[in-house]
């Protein structure tokens, strides 16, 4: 008896209904449709962050190649339209680099660059300058993305390193 009824039971239909399946599809687009928005907001800010870090390691990069090569290095920034790219002094006068640095990056869609120093450049021109010494230009590069996030890179002084500074580190 009870190895017929495990037969019937086994070889009968199994699996889940069609109202079953339509009703676990959705719970989870439900789910999805309420995450959305905020999985929008997270990519964007991460674009900030990852241009923001890519400013970083051009900074680092220029002020090693400042030291190694004895030439002044610039980081230069075009605002409007949002791009940045590094030069270096050959035989007085500046030029781009012949690599992979020398090109001009292009920041994000919607997000806006601006580069704030003490001693602030004559005409169009906006850069920071690494010197040979180890010494570098001190300034504020402050990354806004479209939902208003901020993201500072500065050096408190000529002598210390750029860093990334985020908003909740700005307010302690």
């Amino acid at each position: 008896m009870t190895s017929g009824y495990l037969k019937r039971h086994l070889s009968g239909p199994g699996g889940f209904t069609l109202l079953e399946l339509i009703l676990v599809m959705v719970i989870i687009s439900t789910v999805l449709a309420m995450a959305a928005p905020s999985l929008r907001g997270f990519f964007s800010s991460r674009k900030n962050h990852d241009a923001a870090a890519n400013i970083l390691s051009l900074i680092r990069f220029a002020r090693s190649q400042a030291i190694a090569e004895g030439h002044t290095y610039r980081l230069n920034f075009d605002e409007s339209r949002g791009v940045y790219w590094l030069t270096s002094n050959q035989e007085g006068a500046f030029s781009s680099l012949h690599n992979e640095f020398g090109r001009e990056f292009l920041l994000p869609d919607d997000t806006a660059i601006r580069l704030e120093k003490e001693d602030e450049q004559r005409g169009t021109e906006k850069y920071i300058a690494f010197f040979p010494q180890g010494m570098a230009e001190t300034g504020a590069i402050t990354l806004t993305d479209r939902s208003g996030d901020v993201i500072e890179i500065l050096s408190p002084s000529p002598a210390e390193a750029y860093q990334i500074i985020e908003p909740e580190e700005a307010e302690t």
